[in-house]
């Protein structure tokens, strides 16, 4: 679990494409709080921390909101710039201590195997169902134990304490399997041939 960043958040009221241009010549990211059924606040954010913050999926801010008391968030939806490397806009979710959000985690790879094969990756995430403060970093799935034919399947990945996966046990995350011939390097069978035909068509041209 990364730690918990704290944001200075200033309310706005003033929206808009050229609000939101005024705010990031500022260099401070429009984003909307909201949740718990409240109604939505408008917020800025520091542009510099917020990116270094979002580097992380999941994120979980600690918005300082002047004439407020702090507020735990999660990022939901990050837009980002198409081609500069800079946060556009941001939606939070307004969460408590012990509050249970779905999030999806990335699945991380780790060991080796010996041998050539082939990993077949079916799912780069996982939905979980956690603590909003206890939302882990990444679930690893440790293939050093699996030779070819073996798979990896939801029910088969170790989670954190309290972590609750929301879809069907028997969902599959890899499979290990056999190198193709283009993954070897190797011509296809017949390939040969076909080479050596067509270099003795040419030649009786």
């Amino acid at each position: 679990m990364a730690d918990q960043v704290v944001l200075n958040a200033q309310e706005r009221t003033e929206f808009g494409k050229g609000a939101a241009r005024r705010l990031r010549r500022e260099h401070r990211v429009p984003a909307v709080l909201y949740g718990h059924g409240a109604e939505p606040i408008h917020v800025s954010l520091p542009e510099h921390e917020t990116m270094l913050a979002l580097r992380v999926a999941n994120a979980v801010l600690t918005l300082e909101i002047e004439g407020k008391e702090s507020q735990l968030a999660l990022a939901k939806d990050i837009q980002r710039h198409p081609i500069k490397d800079l946060v556009e806009h941001v939606d939070l979710l307004a969460v408590r201590r012990g509050e249970k959000v779905t999030v999806e985690v990335p699945l991380t790879i780790v060991g080796e195997i010996r041998g050539e094969h082939t990993i077949i990756t079916d799912q780069t995430t996982i939905s979980l169902e956690v603590e909003a403060t206890h939302i882990p970093a990444d679930i690893e799935i440790d293939i050093s134990n699996l030779a070819i034919g073996d798979s990896v399947a939801a029910k088969d990945l170790v989670l954190p304490q309290g972590a609750v996966f929301t879809g069907d046990p028997d969902d599959l995350m890899l499979s290990i399997q056999a190198p193709s011939a283009a993954d070897l390097g190797e011509a296809p069978e017949g390939a040969e041939e076909s080479e050596d035909e067509s270099a003795e068509g040419a030649e009786e041209e």
